[in-house]
């Protein structure tokens, strides 16, 4: 089971398919807000119920008014209500008593304004939610069903020209965006089976619009715009659910503000960062991030015109080397594989035009011109050869040659019914009835040969996304961690419990007893540290309390004292335990390893290199937990410096299932400690080859938090 089961998007049916609608606040001026969506209902031939609410009028636009909604006296679904903040209570216990099922609240006046507004919208989402009534704002632009004639919206931009009906979803918490989105669509040519807008979500979210849309039988595609999220379970359900349900999700989410990082005293959040969580979470359900509008669009169209293609190969043809060359390396930077033809394939090539380059990409250069079915029989080639998943043409602008246009024509004609599985792209100016019609044959169309790449590659990964949530394994019994930071005995005693290898370790009381671990390690040929141990010293270099490289009795007696009187002046406040007395660990790549809670989507695992790699170039992997080990693996793979663990330069390859069993570890902690954990972190991870004991924990920092 997955956790989109906990998804019931039932009763939205009659919010986004409504029956019967009431405008509430009705004006017989068409260019006023409550004028607005009636006009478009009306004119653009709504065919369910439709009742217009009014008590100063007695028709408005040609319709009887009724005085509220419970004169009526006949069922409605859906209120689209457009009154001043001061009257909405009053309309929506007139809604409960008429047993309206749903409601658009277009008026302002709530949390958008500070704390006084806040508590009027939880108010109303609480009397709502009392009355059994989804609301969709408040604050918002409505939403808009162009196959159903339903436009709940007072937004202008049907006015300009609606949007054709199609099979792509459109949910946005932004009205302007939404609306922009709107027009974009209508230019684009793009069918929408939905266009909603959430507004405040006082009741229904973007998450909810996603959910209703997965189980949509005329949704194929959805898109979705998003400034942040309040409720991160509801928002993973949606997109599982539309994962499920094969129905790809391009996200435009802007806001990269590191919310709640800061309140951590680890590296891990700070180093997760609010936006690098959503990368996570939209990595792991298969979302197509857009990050530009260009993007976004493309992508949406690309997904609902062509499948996915099943792997990362691509065949590139062009008829310009520098083009050619251009689009080689846009496919590597997107992780496409441009695999070379056959020797013989190439031969073939070259026999029909000598000075052509055959390898991939293949450029028959002009010649095409002289004989324009070099075009077809090069492409078949191509695909018969290496059965590419993907295959782009570059054309320039031959799609506006009337001598050309059969032929680019009959070429994806040909290519579609010999290889119906791949994915098939061209770049070329053409007019928008030309791209229509290769379109309308499962090939996209694009004027910028980078674009195309870009969304080939964003599709590939559809495939590469697992498509069942690992179940929660069983850690052990549930463990209770106490609020604040924990000291590093305290930290490495609860890891190694969990199966994290730490690095041997005791507690010392005293410069003697200092004294003693050092010569220990001496008769083992080894040097130790010595590190304050305190519950209120999180970081202990920054107050002078770690001595390194001690091989003498004398020297740690006084680098002991020297670290407690440093500890102890910095933080006269503090109970200091005593020191933590270690050996040095010599050799191996230093890694940081975490987890911490996200204030919005809960645990996340980090992990990466150390140094420079995590401070500045913040090189690190994210999953959302729980996690298989196939996950943990990828994630130390997936980082950009990988080959400084894998062996590089003559290096010694480190242990990578090592590696992989702490982050388990250490995920099976966070599952444990639950609610309590507000983030755990192993700073340094040493990692070394497995001949030399694999991974080991030399620091670690553990903080709980009360549990709600």
């Amino acid at each position: 089971m997955t956790d989109s089961h906990c998804f019931d998007t039932s009763r939205l049916d009659a919010l986004f398919a409504p029956r019967s609608i009431a405008v509430v606040g009705a004006s017989d001026q068409a260019s006023k807000i409550g004028g607005i969506p009636l006009d478009y209902l009306l004119r653009f031939g709504y065919g369910g119920a439709l009742y217009a609410v009014n008590p100063r009028a007695s028709r408005v636009q040609g319709l009887p008014a009724h005085e509220r909604l419970a004169a009526i006296g006949a069922p409605v679904d859906l209120a689209i209500v457009a009154v001043p903040q001061s009257q909405v209570a009053g309309v929506l216990e007139d809604a409960a008593a008429a047993r309206v099922q749903s409601m658009v609240l277009f008026s302002s006046g709530y949390a958008e304004t500070g704390s006084e507004g806040t508590a009027a919208q939880q108010a109303l989402a609480r009397r709502a939610q009392e009355a059994g009534i989804r609301l969709i704002g408040p604050n918002c632009l409505g939403f808009m069903r162009p196959g159903h004639q339903v436009y709940a919206t007072f937004s202008p931009a049907p006015g300009g020209g609606l949007v054709r009906p199609g099979r792509i979803g459109m949910v946005s918490q932004s009205g302007a965006f939404g609306a922009y989105a709107y027009s974009l669509a209508r230019e684009r040519g793009l069918g929408l089976s939905l266009w909603a807008t959430t507004g405040n979500e006082a009741d229904v979210q973007l998450a909810d619009g996603l959910a209703w849309l997965a189980r949509d039988p005329e949704t194929d595609v959805i898109m979705a715009y998003m400034e942040g999220c309040r409720d991160g379970p509801r928002l993973r359900a949606a997109l599982a659910l539309a994962q499920e349900r094969g129905k790809p999700v391009v996200m435009c989410k802007v806001g990269t503000s590191a919310l709640g990082a800061a309140a951590a005293a680890s590296h891990t959040a700070s180093l997760a960062g609010n936006d690098a969580v959503y990368d996570a979470v939209f990595r792991r359900y298969g979302v197509l991030r857009a990050h530009s509008i260009t993007d976004f669009f493309a992508l949406a169209a690309s997904a609902s015109i062509a499948r996915a293609p099943k792997g990362r190969s691509i065949g590139l043809f062009t008829v310009s080397g520098g083009v050619g060359a251009m689009m080689a390396d846009d496919a590597s930077a997107a992780g496409l594989d441009v695999a070379p033809l056959s020797d013989a394939a190439q031969r073939q090539l070259r026999e029909w035009v000598p000075f052509a380059a055959p390898r991939n990409p293949v450029d028959i250069t002009g010649q095409v011109t002289n004989d324009m079915t070099l075009l077809e029989r090069s492409a078949r080639l191509m695909l018969a050869d290496r059965q590419f998943d993907s295959w782009l043409g570059f054309f320039a602008a031959g799609g506006l040659s009337d001598a050309f246009w059969p032929v680019l024509q009959s070429l994806v004609q040909t290519l579609r019914t010999h290889h119906p599985d791949t994915l098939l792209a061209v770049s070329t100016l053409c007019p928008p009835e030309r791209r229509d019609a290769l379109e309308a044959l499962g090939c996209l169309v694009f004027a910028d040969p980078g674009a195309a790449i870009r969304c080939i590659g964003a599709l590939a990964r559809l495939h590469e996304t697992p498509q069942a949530l690992p179940a929660m394994a069983d850690a052990g019994s549930a463990l209770h961690l106490p609020a604040g930071t924990l000291s590093e005995q305290r930290s490495m005693a609860l890891l190694a419990e969990a199966g994290v290898p730490v690095v041997p370790h005791r507690l010392v009381r005293t410069a003697a007893e200092a004294a003693q671990a050092v010569q220990a390690a001496q008769e083992m040929g080894g040097r130790i540290v010595l590190k304050v141990c305190s519950d209120a010293i999180a970081h202990k270099s920054d107050v002078g309390g770690v001595a390194l490289n001690l091989t003498d009795a004398a020297g740690a007696q006084a680098a002991f004292d020297r670290i407690l009187a440093n500890a102890r002046q910095a933080r006269p406040d503090a109970h200091i335990d005593g020191a933590l007395a270690a050996p040095m660990v010599q050799g191996g790549v230093e890694c940081i390893a975490g987890v911490h809670r996200d204030p919005v989507f809960g645990p996340v695992l980090m992990f990466g290199l150390g140094g420079i790699h995590a401070e500045i170039l913040r090189d690190v992997s994210l999953r959302l937990l729980p996690i298989t080990r196939d996950d943990a693996l990828a994630m130390v793979r997936e980082l950009r410096a990988f080959a400084v663990l894998d062996g590089a330069r003559g290096r010694p390859r480190v242990d990578l299932d090592s590696i992989a069993d702490t982050l388990c570890a250490l995920a099976g902690f966070a599952q444990r400690a639950g609610a309590t954990l507000e983030s755990a972190e192993i700073n340094p991870l040493i990692v070394r080859p497995r001949e030399d004991g694999g991974c080991v924990a030399v620091d670690a920092l553990v903080i709980g938090r009360e549990a709600a």
